[in-house]
């Protein structure tokens, strides 16, 4: 039986911007989740914490008293601190907050394992942000589910995290076949989707995709869309110069930006044009306000609850698994 000294030891860094509690809280939890602390292992005291690692009292009971909160730990009269459960964490790196990131995130979290604790992270597409989220997060979690983008720099980043605790979402651009995986297939799925729709594009003189240069939407949807104009014979444009959008009666409009629907919207109401008459709209990326808007605009979109539920099944299990979710 190891010493309760000798059973639990974590680095404090004193120079951190994190809280010395919170890194009390961090380094139990992650000892949990690499079975270095196990249910029913005894904790070491108060006093013991705070002569190893030079904190006050206050900053251990803090700790603790988080970890109880959470149902992590607990304590017992006269006897101290004990694992009561086994804690796992699981680290969620997404790109932006956004609707249907929302409902994508809470699929992920919901009906989770009640001794699962999920950190929510946002890259926002900038490569120093990331690295900083990996870096800071090696070691501290039982899983990583982490939505990529394309960058040089991303692969080292994460080839210092385990591949069967890494599981990639939302875009093939970094995999491999020994990665986890679940992505949305923005090419050819989205073509099959236009082409359930031809009937109505021809209404239309012309059709116009409005890419707009601050998106990171990936550029296979433009290239799969102009291989649809060209095999049905559509006359279109790509727009990138967000300034440029200016609608026009008989054009049919596709955005992957939901700004650009904003603006589209505006002008109709200017010019008082009738969506789904006098122009049309197929705005990429369903979300929870899109079905109240009014008729004559049309949505594209993957499941993003699948995509959750899916990444959440595949947590449980250690076999490699890949999966490409459809557009509808």
């Amino acid at each position: 039986m190891l010493k309760e000294e000798e059973k639990f030891e974590f680095i404090m860094n004193h120079e951190s911007d994190i809280p010395k509690y919170q890194q009390l809280v961090d380094g139990i939890t992650n000892a949990i989740a690499e079975n270095i602390l196990q249910k029913g292992d005894l904790l070491p005291s108060v006093n013991v914490i705070c002569k190893t690692y030079q904190l006050s009292r206050d900053t251990v009971f803090k700790a603790y008293s988080i970890l109880k909160d959470q149902n992590v730990i607990d304590s017992v009269p006269n006897k101290g601190y004990y694992v009561a459960g086994e804690t796992r964490k699981v680290l969620l790196v997404l790109d932006t907050f956004k609707a249907y990131k929302e409902v994508l995130y809470h699929s992920f979290v919901n009906n989770l394992a009640d001794n699962v604790i999920t950190d929510v992270q946002f890259h926002h597409y900038n490569i120093d942000v990331f690295k900083t989220i990996i870096n800071n997060g090696i070691g501290k979690y039982y899983k990583y589910v982490v939505m990529n983008f394309d960058h040089k720099d991303i692969a080292p980043a994460l080839s210092a995290i385990s591949k069967d605790k890494l599981l990639l979402i939302d875009w093939n651009i970094q995999a491999d076949k020994t990665n986890n995986y679940i992505f949305q297939d923005f090419g050819k799925a989205f073509y099959e989707s236009l082409t359930e729709a031809v009937d109505l594009f021809k209404k239309y003189k012309k059709i116009q995709f409005v890419y707009p240069d601050f998106t990171n939407h990936p550029w296979e949807t433009v290239e799969y869309f102009k291989k649809f104009c060209a095999d049905f014979s559509f006359k279109y444009d790509i727009i990138t110069d967000p300034k440029k959008f200016n609608i026009e009666k008989g054009i049919a409009y596709i955005s992957v930006s939901d700004r650009i629907l904003g603006h589209f919207l505006e002008q109709c109401k200017e010019k008082d044009y009738e969506p789904g008459k006098d122009v049309g709209f197929l705005s990429y990326n369903e979300t929870p306000m899109k079905k109240f808007i009014y008729k004559g605009i049309s949505v594209v979109s993957t499941d993003f609850k699948e995509i959750g539920t899916k990444a959440r099944h595949l947590l449980r299990t250690t076999k490699k698994r890949s999966v490409m979710c459809r557009q509808n």
